[in-house]
């Protein structure tokens, strides 16, 4: 990273484009930090954000925060952060000003519905994508099906969902290299 200003410009760019949140933001995270910047290895990624999905927090802030806090330490944390932030702050605030008089406009609700069909692909971009870097063989298959049966049918916390994960994954292990 050049510069605080080159990150505070970067989480800008991937917060104005994140809807749907922390899980929406992992494909233009990947895109920025891993493919065309080099600043990250995919791995790297996934764990760091591992690590915000299991913080307290909005988990788009979390990884932006540890993201900007390896580039450049407490000042990258700082202007990381605010560039993620901002942008919520811009728009939320541009929404509120207009959307009691346009909210029951036709169109407005067709745009929410499509942003959030494009959302829906987003995400299920993100599954696909974790499920062919990490999923190796059938153990590792059966805790990724049923740490996101907990998420979705269940509605567990996400932390404890990762903490069983990282328990079943160290049991199938000791138990496989016996």
């Amino acid at each position: 990273m050049q510069s605080l200003k080159d990150l505070f410009l970067l989480f800008f760019k991937i917060g104005l484009f994140t809807f749907g949140g922390g899980y929406a933001m992992l494909p233009l995270l990947k895109d920025e930090l891993v493919v065309k910047r080099r600043l990250l290895s995919e791995d790297e990624l996934l764990d760091l954000y591992a690590i915000g999905q299991c913080t307290p927090g909005i988990i788009a802030i979390n990884v932006a925060t540890f993201i900007g806090y390896r580039q450049a330490r407490l000042k990258g944390a700082v202007a990381a952060t605010l560039g993620m932030v901002f942008p919520s702050l811009l728009i939320i605030t541009l929404i509120a000003m207009v959307l009691k008089q346009y909210m029951y406009n036709r169109y407005v609700t067709y745009a929410f519905a499509g942003i959030r069909i494009g959302v829906v692909a987003l995400i299920a971009s993100v599954l696909v994508d974790l499920w062919r870097k990490n999923i190796r063989n059938y153990a590792d298959g059966t805790v990724f099906v049923l740490a996101v049966a907990l998420l979705g049918v269940f509605s567990l916390s996400a932390v404890w969902v990762v903490i069983a994960a990282a328990v079943s994954a160290l049991l199938i292990g000791e138990y496989v290299r016996k």
